[in-house]
C-alpha cells in the first residue's frame, strides 16, 4: 500500500504527499492514541502514514513511528493534547520585543514542549529594525540567557532584510517547525525567506497590541524536495497537562544540571533545604527570569492537577 507524508491538517481531513510528490486527500480509519493521552488531532503534519483507497476515497490506515513530535495541551479541549507536529529537524520560535510587546515566559514554555526530545530550537527575535537602545539591551541580556545553556538565537527584520541569509542557511535540508505568537511576523518572514510562500499577514491591532491570527491550521511548506517548513497557527497560550512537576524541572536543562548537586533527589527547587539549584540563582549561574517562569509553570500544573482530582466531568 502507498505511504506519504501529512503536509496538512484541517481537522477531519489530511493532505498526504505522495512519494511521486502528487497531493492526496485523507480521511482517517479508526482510532489513534499517543501514551493514553486523548488526542484532538490524532495524525499530524510532519507524520508518515499509509493509505488506500476505497472507491474515491484515501484512507490512512497506519502511522509509521515517529522519531519525535511535539505536543501541546488543546486550548479548547482542555483535558486533550494537540499535535503540533512530528518528526522535525528542529524548531524555531519567533518572538518581538516590540510590536507586539516581548513575552518572555512563551520561550520558557516553547523550549517546554521540544525539550523532552532534545529537538534543536533557534530563538529569533523578529523586527529588529524596530529596536532602539533599550531593545537591543534586552536582547542583548536574553541572547546571553539562552545562549549559555545552548540555544541558538539571533535577530532578523522581514523589512530590512537583517540576518535572514543567516536563517535562510538554517531551513536548508531540514524539516523545521516555526512557532510563534500572533503578530510576530512569522508569515512575513516566511514570505521573505522564499518567494513561492505566499502567506497571508496582517498588521497588528492597534486597540490591543496584540496579533491577529493569519494562520488557520499547521502546514507543511516544500522550498526544495529537501528543505520544508511546518507554519503553524499563532499560539496565544501553552499550557502542560501532560506534565508532572517532576517533568518540568527535568526539562529545564540548566536545572536538570545543576540538580545533581541537590541534597534530595526529588528536589522541585522550591522551598527543600541545600537546593543547588537555588544556590546557582543565588549566584547568576541561573537565570531569575526562568526560574520565575519555572515557578510560573508549576503552579499552573499543581493548580490543574487539584482541579482534576477534586472535580467530576
Amino acid at each position: 500500500m502507498p505511504a506519504g507524508i501529512v503536509t496538512k491538517s484541517t481537522g477531519s481531513w489530511y493532505e498526504v504527499r505522495s512519494e511521486s510528490g502528487e497531493s492526496i486527500a485523507c480521511r482517517i480509519r479508526g482510532k489513534f492514541k499517543l501514551q493514553g493521552f486523548k488526542l484532538t488531532n490524532p495524525v499530524a503534519v510532519g507524520d508518515e502514514v499509509v493509505y488506500k483507497f476505497e472507491g474515491d476515497d484515501a484512507l490512512i490506515i497506519e502511522i509509521l513511528p515517529r522519531k519525535n513530535y511535539i505536543v501541546r495541551q488543546s486550548p479548547r479541549q482542555k483535558h486533550n493534547l494537540h499535535l503540533l507536529a512530528a518528526n522535525i529537524d528542529q524548531a524555531i520560535v519567533v518572538v518581538t520585543i516590540i510590536n507586539p510587546m516581548l513575552k518572555q515566559g512563551f520561550i520558557d514554555r516553547f523550549l517546554l514542549m521540544t525539550e523532552p526530545h532534545d529537538i534543536p530550537v533557534i530563538i529569533v527575535f523578529n523586527k529588529s529594525d524596530l529596536f532602539g537602545e533599550e531593545e537591543e539591551q534586552i536582547f542583548g541580556g536574553l541572547k546571553n540567557i539562552y545562549e549559555k545553556i545552548g540555544y541558538e538565537v539571533i535577530h532578523t527584520s522581514a523589512l530590512t532584510g537583517e540576518n535572514l541569509e543567516v536563517l535562510r542557511s538554517k531551513l536548508k535540508n531540514k524539516t523545521t517547525l516555526i512557532g510563534g505568537q500572533s503578530g510576530v511576523g512569522k508569515s512575513s518572514l516566511l514570505n521573505v525567506l522564499h518567494d513561492d510562500l505566499t502567506l497571508r499577514t496582517k498588521e497588528i491591532s492597534e486597540y490591543s497590541g496584540k496579533g491577529q491570527h493569519t494562520t488557520t491550521f499547521a502546514e507543511m511548506l516544500y522550498i526544495d524536495k529537501d528543505t520544508a517548513i511546518i507554519d503553524t497557527p499563532g499560539i496565544k497560550t501553552l499550557s502542560f497537562n501532560n506534565l508532572e512537576v517532576e517533568d518540568v524541572a527535568h526539562n529545564f536543562r540548566e536545572f536538570f544540571k545543576a540538580s545533581s548537586a541537590c541534597k534530595f533527589g526529588n528536589c522541585t527547587h522550591r522551598n527543600e533545604p541545600k537546593c543547588a539549584v537555588k544556590d546557582a540563582i543565588d549566584e547568576d549561574h541561573i537565570s531569575i527570569l526562568r526560574y520565575q517562569n519555572y515557578l510560573a509553570i508549576l503552579d499552573e500544573i499543581e493548580a490543574q492537577n487539584y482541579w482534576e482530582r477534586h472535580t467530576d466531568y
